[in-house]
């Protein structure tokens, strides 16, 4: 293989509502770099592919356009997650990808999330570093099942991430930040036309992190080229492109000593010192198409090329601590993997009549994944322990044997189909479905075996909305899901694929003129063969069975009163496990608290010298959830769970122009230096929340 590589605050953060100021309102421009104003409120979400306005449309979405990522400062779509209703963290890969639940339901723990970018699948596989916002334009949670439209997904919704765009204007802007821990960062957003047909965009970044984590420390490369090109009347042809090299340390967190977080420190390093970094290369090529083929049908057509390599060493902590709690026996590994990835579709929409448009459309892709570890594991003889409480480093580094050498060979050609329908002035009806043919293959080259499998599925999909009045909407929602699983078991076998189911319903109000929405959606899913940690061998996974999760979120966004922008949202989630051959029946699903929340305010205006500034803050909340796979075995001899303690956070956010084309940000994370921890794969993998962080930036704009 090629070598190359965050509610109990937000009831009292809403008294802050009453202070919506009554100064003008302030323009909207588009610009690049940070923004300066802007909507929290979107009109429309390009991933559910007609022309329904959000409000009309079926399906509970929230939309995060770019004005509150510049706002949260955030330069990882991670700083923005905990803003979006029913969203929770979970494994991170020893902080070297994005992984989240939406619902209470993750994908696969050894591959991260299921992520759209532009609409393309972008995570097949799960090489992928930490996404930047840098070249982000704004972020779609859509909700609920959407394998009617795109196949392999989870059933309580996916992110469709969507590139910024070029512009039909020259405008620049450099942007620079240093931070705490070491965080130094320069970002380049360029764009200009190039005569009547042609326009392009770059978005360039070089960064540099240390850690509060000792001996932890990231580098990272970004270019985003983008093409625009007016090939003829009617006719446009768009090029999206990213190229990622990062290196970091793999960092599974700290131990809880007898179940309980606290005695190690959140700084404290449990792997090796200077055991190399893990090293991903991320090439993502976008080609997209769109032709009138006549004033009321159209064709688009894509196609994506993605290759991804990671490889490195890491010294990794062992499931279980020594009997005296204080030793920690530790793995060092060797990964070397590879994927590359082909996909194409093409598809018509077009209005069959006045309210009634039809999308059909074929897809289909070609999937590699290369899966070479070698592994080191510790025994009575040769330990390779570390004393977390008093920890000594610098110990002779094991030798790793191989230990897994699989490829993967995944192909799919799928039919689709979406009918959305105009009934009256008052109903609209969304209905798909989508039928994939799917072969998997799974060549074990230590054994000379091979697993196949060929799943097919068919995912439909209905929804329905009740326009009430000119500002309310009922809408109701089922559809299916199905996914393959990457990978294999601790015997070598390839997963079934998962399937799963999912019903919402709810209630949709936005403010006359579209200044301020709010959704509220009430759901239950059921997912079978879904993967979760394997309790016996904690470096494999298990298809836990079947799982359900039921409750409700809330999202509302956009403007209040004049200068104020608001973001607010709630989750309650009772998310677990109904039937598993080891997994504790009626357990909790790891890492889904069974409440969270978000508020953020921000007030924009003028001083007295004409200057622009903005000042805000957020508060997020999240509940105790799960940190550890919990076995019925040990449910029944009343082992206590291992959980994670709930936090409440607090972030102070502010921009003032010094000049015309100078900007001066800053952003407080963590504003009472709260020690929390995120996520946890168990109770010797639990990651850390960073401590306050404090971050100014420069951009100047021409």
């Amino acid at each position: 293989m090629t070598k190359n590589y965050r509610l109990r605050a937000i009831p009292a953060a809403l008294a802050l509502l009453a202070l919506a100021a009554q100064a003008e309102p302030l323009e909207t421009v588009e610009v690049v770099g940070r923004r300066d104003s802007g909507s929290y409120l979107a009109d429309d979400a390009q991933g559910s592919k007609n022309t329904l306005p959000l409000r009309e449309l079926p399906q509970a979405v929230r939309i995060m356009p770019r004005q509150v990522l510049d706002d949260l400062g955030a330069l990882r779509i991670d700083d923005a997650l905990d803003y979006a209703g029913g969203v929770s963290r979970q494994n991170s890969f020893g902080g070297l990808w994005d992984n989240i639940a939406i619902r209470g339901l993750a994908g696969d723990p050894n591959n991260g999330m299921a992520l759209l970018l532009n609409g393309f699948a972008a995570n097949r596989g799960g090489i992928n570093a930490p996404r930047d916002t840098a070249a982000v334009e704004r972020i779609e949670f859509l909700k609920g099942p959407v394998a009617a439209l795109y196949g392999a997904s989870e059933p309580g919704g996916t992110l469709n991430i969507v590139s910024k765009r070029p512009l039909w204007r020259p405008a620049y802007a450099l942007d620079a930040v240093l931070g705490s821990f070491g965080l130094r960062r320069a970002a380049l957003d360029a764009t200009a036309p190039l005569g009547d047909a042609l326009a392009w965009r770059l978005n360039a970044v070089s960064e540099k992190r240390d850690s509060f984590r000792d001996h932890v420390q990231s580098r990272r490369t970004l270019l985003a080229p983008a093409l625009s090109i007016k090939a003829a009347p009617g006719t446009r042809i768009e090029y999206r492109g990213e190229l990622l090299r990062h290196s970091g340390t793999l960092d599974r967190g700290i131990a809880a000593i007898d179940g309980v977080l606290g005695a190690v420190p959140r700084e404290r390093f449990l792997g090796e010192p200077g055991d190399g970094d893990i090293r991903i290369f991320n090439s993502t090529q976008q080609l997209m198409l769109e032709h009138a083929l006549s004033d009321i049908w159209q064709l688009r057509a894509g196609l994506l090329w993605k290759r991804a390599l990671l490889d490195g060493y890491a010294t990794e902590p062992s499931a279980a601590l020594n009997a005296d709690q204080r030793t920690l026996r530790r793995q060092r590994r060797l990964r070397d993997y590879g994927s590359d990835d082909l996909g194409l579709h093409a598809e018509v929409a077009g209005r069959i009549a006045p309210g009634h448009e039809l999308l059909a459309g074929i897809e289909t892709y070609r999937f590699d994944y290369d899966l070479r570890m070698l592994r080191a594991s510790p025994s009575a003889t040769a330990p390779y322990a570390i004393d977390v409480l008093a920890p000594v480093y610098g110990q002779p580094l094991p030798v790793p044997a191989l230990f897994t050498d699989t490829l993967e060979k995944q192909r799919n050609v799928a039919l689709y189909a979406q009918d959305t329908v105009h009934l009256g002035r008052q109903w609209r009806v969304v209905g798909g479905v989508r039928f994939d043919r799917h072969e998997q293959t799974l060549a074990n080259r230590r054994t000379a075996s091979v697993a196949k499998q060929t799943p097919h599925a068919t995912s439909p999909r209905i929804g329905a909305s009740y326009l009430a009045t000119p500002e309310w909407t009922l809408f109701a929602n089922w559809g299916s899901s199905f996914r393959p699983n990457t990978g294999s078991d601790a015997l070598g076998a390839a997963f079934d694929p998962e399937r799963g189911r999912a019903a919402e319903t709810g209630l949709k109000w936005e403010q006359a003129g579209g200044r301020l929405g709010a959704t509220l959606a009430l759901f239950d899913i059921r997912k079978r063969n879904a993967l979760t940690t394997d309790p016996l061998q904690p470096a494999y996974s298990v298809a836990a069975g079947e799982v359900r999760s039921r409750g409700l979120d809330f999202d509302l966004a956009g403007q209040l009163g004049r200068s104020w922008r608001a973001n607010a949202s709630v989750s309650l989630v009772d998310a677990e496990v109904l039937r598993d051959n080891m997994l504790e029946r009626g357990g909790r699903l790891l890492n889904v608290p069974r409440a969270n929340g978000s508020l953020m305010l921000v007030y924009e205006g003028r001083l007295a010298g004409g200057q622009r500034f903005s000042a805000g803050g957020g508060v997020t909340h999240t509940g105790r959830r799960l940190g550890e796979a919990r076995t019925q075995v040990q449910a029944n001899a009343g082992a206590p769970a291992f959980e994670l303690p709930a936090y409440t956070l607090a972030r102070l956010v502010a921009h003032w122009h010094i000049a015309p084309r100078l900007r001066l940000s800053l952003d407080i994370d963590n504003l009472f230096d709260k020690t929390y921890y995120t996520s946890s794969y168990q109770r010797t993998w639990v990651a850390p929340g960073s401590p306050r962080a404090v971050s100014i930036g420069l951009q100047a704009t021409y």
